[in-house]
């Protein structure tokens, strides 16, 4: 009954479609076009895609696809022209938002076993698995390219260099990076730039990987791998790094991340902090409300504006951003090369033990990222502090 419902209200909706014809066959075989521009196909195997998304709005529509009720050969293309349209259908259809965004957000704070079981969850999925999609740096964040046939190898290291620039590392620097992943900057900071390098994770996965790399580098005597909090840490460092881990972390945690890094940093320390990002103008409604990525991929998961984080540490500490870089244009790319290399290895996917439902939630993952930064609904930057 709900879908029966439902049908009726999104053929409105997108009817309203700019920039783009979407095109969709429905379950009883006939075809629907709404908008006009280039042509996105959309097949809807099931109609209960009608009532999740009515029910749940983006959320349903990414769980419709992790149970195959629907499907697009231009997935990519098909999310980037929703993107595009989110605004302007939230303002048409200003009712339907309200009850669509009356699911608040728990937004609790994460104490130490929470944040250790949220990154559980998704770090520890198996090295294995992150070899299969990542390319031989093992790096899990935004690469930098110089064009785009450029291997992506080559990319993620020139973003690790520029991170350690913008540090302005020397022989014999104390670095303390906060998420150090399989160990990608510190093998950069440490053997291209001769400093000696803490990195703190959760994950046992990547721990144990990372000390592998070190020790096949030679490096045990300038890198140490520790699995702790940053919040339980003590120690003093000339400058600190983290690559894409504030977002893990929740907006309640904001002010004891900022704190954190003034305690660390000597008194003319650097940090340089990477960050995805939301425009400032949807944080307070972004900030309320769960999306699809955070209950079915990144438990915990809460990407913050820049406002919030500039606003969070000017309250708790005594750091000022000194420079900013955007660097989301380079992310479509990246996700987009991890995409590639994921979904050419789902034979690989399957023999390791995820089934068919774990791959389309991977691939609609990848896919609403990088059509995301494609459309600039998400940003990413590297923000230098000092105090």
């Amino acid at each position: 009954m709900l879908a029966r419902i439902a049908l009726p209200l999104l053929v409105r909706a997108f009817n309203g479609l700019e920039g783009g014809t979407l095109e969709a066959r429905l379950p009883d075989g006939s075809v629907r076009r709404f908008g006009q521009g280039p042509t996105v196909r959309l097949d809807i195997r099931d109609e209960r895609l009608f009532a999740r998304i009515a029910s749940h709005g983006a959320v349903g529509l990414g769980e419709s696809y992790q149970a195959a009720e629907w499907a697009s050969e231009d997935l990519v293309p098909l999310l980037e022209l929703l993107f595009r349209n989110a605004t302007v259908g939230r303002e048409r259809h200003p009712r339907l938002t309200k009850i669509v965004q009356a699911r608040p957000r728990a937004n609790r704070r994460q104490g130490l076993l929470a944040a250790r079981r949220n990154i559980a969850a998704h770090y520890d999925l198996g090295n294995d698995l992150f070899r299969l999609m990542l390319d031989e740096t093992m790096t899990y964040s935004c690469a930098i390219f110089d064009d785009q046939d450029e291997p992506l190898a080559d990319a993620q290291r020139r973003k690790l260099r520029r991170v350690c620039e913008k540090l302005e590392l020397a022989p014999g620097d104390r670095v303390l990076e906060i998420g150090c992943g399989w160990g990608s900057f510190a093998l950069v900071a440490a053997g291209e730039y001769g400093a000696h390098v803490t990195g703190l994770t959760l994950s046992a996965e990547q721990a144990s990987f990372a000390r592998e790399r070190i020790a096949a580098a030679g490096l045990e005597g300038r890198i140490s791998i520790v699995e702790e909090d940053y919040r339980a840490h003590r120690g003093s460092y000339d400058k600190l790094a983290s690559i894409e881990m504030i977002e893990a972390i929740g907006e309640k945690q904001f002010t004891t991340y900022f704190r954190a890094i003034d305690r660390f940093l000597v008194p003319d320390g650097r940090a340089c902090v990477q960050a995805i990002l939301i425009p400032d103008e949807r944080w307070p409604r972004y900030r309320k409300t769960p999306d699809w990525i955070e209950r079915h991929v990144f438990p915990g998961c809460l990407i913050p504006s820049l406002a919030a984080l500039t606003g969070a540490m000017a309250h708790s500490s005594r750091l000022t951003i000194a420079g900013a870089e955007e660097i989301g244009h380079h992310y479509a790319e990246t996700l987009r090369r991890w995409r590639e290399r994921f979904n050419a290895a789902h034979a690989d996917v399957r023999a390791l033990g995820y089934d068919e439902r774990f791959v389309r939630t991977w691939d609609f993952y990848l896919a609403v990222c990088e059509a995301g930064f494609r459309t600039r609904w998400l940003r990413d930057s590297q923000l230098v502090l000092t105090r």
